[in-house]
């Protein structure tokens, strides 16, 4: 692993549930310095209610000025012009950011600091913090976000990518498009809390009430419920299997009306990470029903490694990534497929299935990834 830099990283909000961003950046805190940004949006906000609250509750965290959250890892809460794709908002948003973040530089001594961004939208700065290198690591197709200003977005992507010492992408898609405008463009997936989610097979972790209560077979999901999770495909399910239970864990942010009216349907809400394997330990089956669309074939969801970490029997929708663990992870494409290979999952829950699914987790953990990114890095410096 990389020692002794200093980092500046763009990010989503640090609070909430770890990303593979905040796991790389937490291991790389144990010996490096890393300011961490946390998000400046994307995306204009509407005149709903539910950005209002978010609005307001950046306003309230950028109160709270720039904070210690570890030993070596400080999060600091920008307030910006939330005009995203209007000229004269960018230019005010770079000079506000610049001027915070160099004051912010100066007062924890942070040398030659490597400015590495997993948000396409800082392009602006790229030069203005006295850094040393520019890492770009891409992880999500930002553009085919809802929302967000697609055209001015991806003209701000490649010229960041086109300045970037390295690219990392956490799928083969995005690495083979963005390679086109970077030669020095890698594909490093994600890794995986193997300790943290094999405490699912541990008889010692409880199962949570609210789960326990349920009927069996419990078919579960966990994770942001957005408009690329298919609803209208667990719906069908439901219909068809009225004796499974459907679980829902996670923050809903899109119209659930197609789960309406469903009893065998459990909304149950987000839960802390930490309780994640306890819920894992009451799952049957994890399923990743994703939409095929542009966001979620160049996607590389977390999610897939830790169902197999908890030893979960997993079951998804056809994505690029999940095809290269077909030997763990069964692929659907339809309804009465999606049906068809739950049931052949639910024959293998536990006993050596369980035990294969968790040792081939092992060799994928973060640390493990942290590794690999820091040898990219190490070349890059030495270049």
């Amino acid at each position: 692993m990389i020692e002794g830099r200093s980092i500046i990283c763009f990010a989503h909000d640090w609070k909430g549930d770890p990303t593979s961003k905040t796991h790389i950046m937490r291991i790389l805190s144990e010996k490096n310095r890393i300011l961490w940004v946390n998000s400046i949006g994307m995306r204009r906000p509407t005149a709903s209610s539910r950005d209002f609250r978010r609005l307001l509750a950046k306003l309230r965290r950028s109160l709270h000025g720039c904070q210690r959250v570890h030993e070596n890892l400080y999060v600091w809460n920008p307030l910006v012009v939330p005009l995203h794709g209007v000229a004269w908002a960018d230019r005010v948003n770079t000079w506000i950011l610049s001027r915070s973040i160099r004051r912010l530089i100066t007062r924890f001594g942070f040398q030659e600091p490597i400015l590495w961004t997993f948000m396409p939208n800082v392009n602006g700065l790229v030069g203005k913090l006295g850094e040393r290198m520019v890492i770009y690591h891409c992880v999500d197709e930002y553009s085919a976000f809802s929302g967000v200003a697609r055209e001015h977005l991806q003209q701000m992507e490649r010229n960041l990518i086109e300045r970037s010492a390295t690219v990392f992408t956490s799928s083969e898609e995005l690495c083979g498009e963005r390679r086109a405008f970077n030669p020095r463009t890698f594909f490093v997936s994600h890794g995986v809390d193997v300790p943290h989610f094999s405490r699912a097979r541990d008889p010692r972790t409880p199962v949570p009430v609210d789960l326990e209560r349920l009927a069996k077979p419990v078919i579960g999901f966990f994770g942001l419920i957005e408009d690329w999770v298919d609803l209208p495909l667990l719906r069908a399910i439901a219909l068809a299997r009225p004796e499974w239970s459907i679980v829902l864990l996670g923050r809903a942010a899109t119209d659930l009306d197609p789960l309406t009216g469903l009893p065998n349907v459990h909304l149950l809400g987000q839960k802390p990470y930490d309780l994640l394997p306890n819920y894992c330990n009451g799952f049957d089956v994890g399923i990743i029903p994703f939409k095929n669309n542009e966001l979620t074939r160049k996607a590389n969801p977390l999610k897939l490694r830790e169902y197999l970490a908890a030893g979960l029997p997993v079951v998804s929708t056809d994505l690029p990534e999940g095809r290269k663990y077909r030997n763990l992870v069964r692929i659907a494409s339809d309804v009465a497929g999606f049906i068809r290979e739950i049931e052949l999952s639910l024959a293998e829950r536990g006993g050596s299935f369980a035990i294969a699914r968790m040792e081939a987790m092992k060799v994928e953990s973060w640390e493990a990834r942290v590794e690999e990114l820091s040898a990219f890095i190490g070349a890059a410096a030495r270049r």
